[in-house]
């Protein structure tokens, strides 16, 4: 009998399905715990919960990078309804290990079969390692809302280019 042998090393990246939301809860508080210094704030977020919302919206797409049984990052961004000339808006793109490039490529691709020309995204600003990631794939901070001196996210724009 001879036997298949399968080597996999690239993450699967899906849409999230509502039964993952504590997971990706879970991922989403480990990831963001990095640019905390002080710890997570508790603002009584019940996160499994919204992230539950997040995934059955219509205006949402929650996708997850899966390896093997395990989730190893998520991205979710909002689509407006209407002309393909209002960017799409990335709202939350987190990661256990090294799956960011290619949640990112799966967000892009999206975003151009859907006849999107722009991207817009809010980055913390203590979040030096996430502002070069998107730096490094042609993000660029937005000209048309530069941050005031007291905001804690630093706004960010992409040009999506097409097929």
């Amino acid at each position: 009998m001879i036997r298949t042998h399968r080597t996999v090393d690239s993450p699967v990246v899906r849409t999230a399905l509502p039964a993952a939301a504590a997971v990706v809860a879970a991922l989403h508080a480990r990831a963001r715990s990095t640019y905390y210094p002080d710890g997570l704030p508790d603002d009584g977020t019940d996160w499994p919960a919204r992230w539950a919302e997040a995934i059955g919206r219509a205006d949402r797409r929650v996708l997850c990078a899966v390896l093997d049984g395990r989730l190893l990052g998520i991205a979710s961004f909002r689509t407006p309804r209407g002309a393909s000339a209002e960017p799409v808006e990335l709202l939350q793109l987190h990661t256990d290990r090294g799956v960011g490039t290619a949640l990112h490529r799966a967000c892009v691709e999206e975003w151009q079969a859907d006849g999107r020309r722009t991207a817009v995204l809010a980055v913390h600003v203590g979040n030096l390692r996430a502002q070069a990631f998107y730096a490094g794939r042609g993000w660029v901070p937005d000209p048309r809302q530069p941050p005031a001196e007291d905001d804690h996210h630093l706004l960010l724009r992409l040009a999506v280019a097409g097929e």
